[in-house]
C-alpha cells in the first residue's frame, strides 16, 4: 500500500477470463506475452525479408526490429509502450528471453570444437590474436575518452574490460552465417576466418567472465578473486566429472536409432543446472550453458539429434525476444549533440580500425594475398548476438549507462551490416577458378581428344548412392587405368538454422574429401558415403572424390557450376526431383531440386544429364565380374543425341554392358501432324547443319561394332553392340519400337532431339520440360510402358539456343513449354 491514496500495482495474473467476462487480456501475463511474441516474429521476419537482397544475416533484422519496438521508434508512443510492453511485463519477457538465450549459448558451444582449436594453424592463430589484441587496446583507450565525457562515475576497471571485450569480439555464429551466404564457407578465406573466430570467441568469453567477476557489487577485491577462482573450478568440474557422464549418454544413442527422450531431458537438465551454478557463483547463467556445449561430445548421433530437437524453438521464437528485450533498453535519442555523435564515430572507427588493420597486417605478414587479407579483416569485424550479450550484461551490472549502451549497439549494427558488401567488393573468389584453358566440356570432345573423362555426380542423400555407384561402374569403360575421374557432390541445404555450421564443420574445403580423418568411430551419413565411394575406388580403380555443396537451395546451382568449372568436368549428372514409390508411381522428393536442375542446365559450363532413377542395377552394387546392364540409345539427331551416343559408346567398352542404338529415320510417307509449318522449316534447316556430324557419329559407331566383332572368337557370343535403323511412317511406329526395348535397364536420350521425327512427338506432361520430349515419353507416357531408368543428356554449346520441341496441339501447353525453356 502507498500513501496519499495511491496503491502499488499488484502482480499480473497469468490468464484472463476473456473480454466477455469484462476483463482486458492485455492486463494478464500470458495473453500479453503471446501478443508480444507475435509482434516480434512478424516484424523481425518482415525485416529479414526486406534485407535479404542486401545479403544481410538475420541477426541484423532482429537487432533492428528490437530497436524499432523500443523507445527509439514505436516506443516513443507512450500508449503503445504501456499497452504492448508495460513495465510490469518486462520481467516475464526478460526471463523467457534469457531462458531461450541459455539454450542458444549451449548450441553455440556445441558448434565450437575444442579439438579443432588444437589443430588451428599458426596462421589462423596469429590472425585471431592480432584481431583481439589491437582492438582490445583501442577499446581501453576509448573507455578513457568515454569516462571523461559521458560515462563519468562508472567503475574504472570493469568499464575498461567491458569496452575492450566489446570492441575485440567476433561473433562466431554470425560470421559462419555470412560466410555461408556469400559462399566463402568452404574456401581458404572462410576456413581461416572460422578458425580465427573460434579462437577469438573462446578468448572473448574468458575475458567476459573476468569482466563479470570484477564488476560485482562486493566491496572487497577478494570477492572478485573468489568469483573467478570458483568459475575456474566449475570449468574443471565440468571437464573431469560432467563430460564423462555426457559421453556415456552419447554412446547409448547409436546412429540410425531414435534418441531416448530421457537422455534429452537429462541433458537439458544438466544445462539448466550448470547455468544455475554459474549464476550462483556470480558470473552469469549463460556461461554454464556455454561450457556444457563446448565439452559436449560432437561425434555420433546424439549431438545432431539434440540440436534438431532444441534449435528451431530457441532460434525461431526465444532468441528474437532477447533482441527485443535489448532493443527496449536502447534509446537512440540519448545520443544528442555533436559530442555524442562524435563519440559514436570514434567508437565505430576504433572498432573497425583495430579489427581490420590488426587482421590485415598479420595476414600480409603470413603471406596471405592482399585481397584475401582485406576480406579476412572485414570478416573478423563481424559483431552480432555475442556483442549484444556483452553489452546487456554490462548494462544490467551498471557498467554501461544508457548513452554508452546505445552507442555500442549502433556500432555493432554498423560493423555487421558493412561486412558482406565490403567482402564482396574486395574479394572475388571466382577469379581463382580460371586455371588454364577449360577444354573437353563435352563427352564427345573428350572422346575425340582421347583424354581421361571427368564426370560430376550430384546426389541428395545416401539413397542415391547405389545407383550412382552402378552408373560410375558402367561409365568406367575398359579396364585401362586413369581413364575416368569422378567427383561425387553431396547437395546439402544451408537452412536458417545455426546448426548448419555443425554440418559445415565436416567440410574442410569445397572440392576436397569431406570425410573425418579422426579415428573416432563416427558413423554419420557422410562417413557412410565416403566408405561406399572409397570401397568402390579400391575395387574398380576409379578415382572417386567425394565433395559437398552447402548452400541455400536458391543458389546451390552456383556451387555445382563453379565446382564443375574448377574440376574441368565433361558432364554433370543430376538426380531427378522425383522418385519411384513401391507401386511404381512418382512422388516428388522436393520441388526445389527441379529448379536446381533447370538452373544448372542453363548455366553449366559443360554437358548436363538428368538421371531418372527406377532402381538402376538394383539396390546394391555387385562385383565388376558380375556387373551387367542393357542400355538403349534412341537416336533422332542433333547435338544432345550425339552426346548421349558418345556416353553410351564409352559405356559399351565395359564387358558387362549390352548396347543397342536405334536410329529413327522418317520415311517418305512420314508426316509430322503436330508441327506448325514455321517450326518444321526451322527444324529442317537445323537438321541440315548437323546432319553430316550425325552421320560421322554413326559411322564411328559402326566402326566400333566392326572392331568388336573382329576381336570376338568363334566361341564367344555375338557382338554386345547392336545398331538398328528404323524407318517410321508415323508416331505410333515410334512408340512400338520403344516398347520393344522396354526391358532395357537404362535409356540414354537427348534432351532436345532434332529432326522431323522428334519435332512432332506429343508431350503429354508439360511440368517437366527439362526432360525433353523423349524423356517425358519414357517416364510419364501411357504409350510407352517401361521400368527402365532414363538418362536425359544435354550437350554443352558455347551459345546454346534451345530448339522448340514437343509442340502440342494444346495451345496452353505449348505456351507454358516455351516460357519455361526461355525463362532466365
Amino acid at each position: 500500500m502507498g500513501t496519499n491514496g495511491t496503491t502499488c500495482p499488484g502482480p499480473m495474473k497469468a490468464t484472463s477470463n476473456g473480454v466477455f467476462q469484462g476483463e482486458n487480456p492485455l492486463k494478464h501475463a500470458l495473453p500479453l506475452l503471446i501478443l508480444q511474441i507475435c509482434i516480434v516474429l512478424l516484424l523481425t521476419r518482415l525485416l529479414a525479408f526486406l534485407l535479404r537482397p542486401l545479403r544481410q544475416p538475420r541477426v541484423i533484422a532482429e537487432i533492428v526490429g528490437g530497436i524499432l519496438l523500443g523507445p527509439s521508434a514505436l516506443g516513443k508512443s507512450s500508449k503503445f509502450l504501456t499497452t504492448v510492453f508495460p513495465p510490469r511485463s518486462l520481467t516475464v519477457l526478460d526471463t523467457l528471453a534469457n531462458l531461450g538465450l541459455i539454450f542458444f549459448l549451449f548450441l553455440v558451444g556445441l558448434e565450437l570444437d575444442p579439438k579443432s582449436l588444437k589443430r588451428t594453424g599458426k596462421r589462423a592463430l596469429s590472425i585471431a590474436l592480432a584481431g583481439i589484441t589491437l582492438p582490445f587496446i583501442l577499446g581501453i583507450g576509448t573507455s578513457f575518452v568515454l569516462r571523461s565525457t559521458i560515462a563519468d562515475g562508472v567503475s574504472k576497471a570493469p568499464f575498461l574490460v567491458f569496452m575492450g571485450v566489446a570492441l575485440s569480439i567476433t561473433a562466431f555464429p554470425v560470421l559462419a552465417r555470412i560466410l555461408a551466404e556469400i559462399k566463402l564457407l568452404t574456401t581458404d578465406v572462410g576456413k581461416i576466418a572460422l578458425s580465427a573466430a573460434a579462437v577469438n570467441d573462446v578468448v572473448a568469453w574468458i575475458l567476459l567472465a573476468l569482466a563479470v567477476a570484477i564488476s560485482g557489487d562486493g566491496g572487497s577485491p577478494l570477492t572478485s578473486l573468489w568469483v573467478f577462482l570458483s568459475g575456474c573450478g566449475f570449468v574443471l568440474f565440468c571437464i573431469f566429472v560432467v563430460q564423462p557422464g555426457i559421453k556415456l549418454i552419447a554412446k547409448r544413442c547409436p546412429e540410425g536409432e531414435p534418441v531416448n527422450e530421457l537422455y534429452v531431458c537429462c541433458t537439458l537438465g544438466i544445462v539448466l543446472a550448470a547455468s544455475f551454478v554459474t549464476d550462483l557463483i556470480g558470473i552469469h547463467a549463460l556461461f554454464g550453458a556455454f561450457v556444457i556445449g563446448v565439452i559436449f561430445p560432437k561425434e555420433g548421433n546424439f549431438a545432431n539429434a539434440l540440436v534438431e530437437k532444441v534449435e528451431d524453438l530457441v532460434s525461431g521464437i526465444f532468441l528474437p525476444l532477447y533482441f527485443v528485450s535489448s532493443g527496449l533498453k536502447t534509446d537512440v535519442a540519448t545520443i544528442q549533440g555533436a559530442q555524442s555523435w562524435g563519440l559514436l564515430v570514434l567508437v565505430i572507427f576504433n572498432a573497425c580500425f583495430g579489427k581490420i588493420v590488426g587482421t590485415v597486417l598479420v595476414s600480409l605478414y603470413c603471406k596471405v594475398p592482399l585481397d584475401e587479407s582485406l576480406a579476412l579483416g572485414f570478416l573478423m569485424n563481424t559483431k552480432g548476438l555475442v556483442e549484444l550479450i556483452v553489452l546487456n550484461i554490462g548494462k544490467d551490472r551498471g557498467v554501461l549507462n544508457d548513452q554508452v549502451f546505445a552507442i555500442m549497439v549502433l556500432m555493432a549494427i554498423f560493423t555487421t551490416f558493412m561486412t558482406t558488401p565490403l567482402v564482396l567488393a574486395v574479394y572475388k573468389p571466382g577469379k581463382a577458378l580460371a586455371k588454364g584453358d577449360y577444354q573437353n566440356r563435352t563427352i564427345e570432345e573428350t572422346k575425340k581428344s582421347n583424354k581421361p573423362l571427368r564426370l560430376m555426380f550430384c546426389f541428395q542423400s545416401i539413397m542415391n548412392i547405389p545407383t550412382i555407384v552402378n552408373l560410375i561402374e558402367a561409365s568406367r569403360g575398359s579396364n585401362r587405368k586413369e581413364t575416368l575421374s569422378v567427383y561425387a557432390m553431396h547437395l546439402m541445404e544451408l537452412s536458417e538454422r545455426s546448426s548448419a555450421v555443425l554440418m559445415a564443420h565436416k567440410v574442410r574445403k569445397n572440392g576436397l574429401p569431406f570425410w573425418n580423418k579422426d579415428k573416432t568411430g563416427n558413423n554419420s551419413s557422410s562417413d557412410m558415403v565416403v566408405v561406399a565411394f572409397e570401397a568402390f575406388r579400391r575395387l574398380s580403380r576409379v578415382s572417386v572424390r567425394p565433395m559437398t555443396a552447402i548452400s541455400a537451395m536458391a543458389t546451390i546451382h552456383e556451387d555445382i557450376c563453379q565446382s564443375a568449372e574448377r574440376k574441368s568436368t565433361a558432364m554433370v549428372i543430376l538426380p531427378f526431383h522425383k522418385h519411384v514409390r513401391l507401386d511404381r508411381t512418382w512422388e516428388t522428393t522436393r520441388n526445389d531440386y527441379r529448379w536446381i536442375n533447370k538452373k544448372v542446365m542453363e548455366e553449366a559450363p559443360c554437358s548436363v544429364a538428368i538421371l531418372v532413377d527406377r532402381g538402376l542395377g538394383g539396390t546394391t552394387r555387385v562385383a565388376s565380374s558380375d556387373f551387367s546392364l542393357v542400355i538403349t540409345v534412341l537416336f533422332f539427331g542433333g547435338n544432345d543425341d550425339r552426346e548421349a551416343l558418345a556416353f553410351a559408346m564409352r559405356m559399351a567398352e565395359h564387358p558387362g554392358i549390352s548396347l543397342t542404338v536405334i536410329r529413327f529415320i522418317p520415311s517418305e510417307e512420314f508426316k509430322p501432324e503436330n508441327v506448325k509449318l514455321e517450326i518444321l522449316e526451322d527444324h529442317a534447316s537445323c537438321s541440315g547443319e548437323t546432319k553430316l556430324i550425325d552421320i560421322e557419329a554413326i559411322t564411328e559407331l559402326k566402326a566400333m561394332i566392326k572392331e568388336q566383332e573382329s576381336t570376338l572368337s568363334n566361341s564367344d557370343s555375338e557382338s554386345l553392340i547392336v545398331y538398328e535403323e528404323k524407318i517410321v511412317k508415323c508416331y505410333k511406329e515410334v512408340f512400338e519400337v520403344i516398347k520393344e526395348c522396354s526391358k532395357s535397364n537404362l535409356f540414354l536420350v537427348g534432351k532436345s532431339p532434332e529432326g522431323s521425327v522428334a519435332s512432332g512427338l506429343h508431350v503429354e506432361r508439360s511440368d517437366t520440360p527439362e526432360l525433353g520430349p523423349i524423356g517425358n515419353l519414357l517416364t510419364a507416357s501411357e504409350n510407352v510402358s517401361t521400368t527402365a531408368s532414363v538418362l536425359v543428356v544435354q550437350q554443352y554449346t558455347a551459345s546454346r539456343v534451345l530448339p522448340v520441341v514437343g509442340v502440342t496441339k494444346d495451345v496452353t501447353t505449348e505456351k507454358s513449354l516455351v516460357e519455361d525453356s526461355e525463362s532466365p
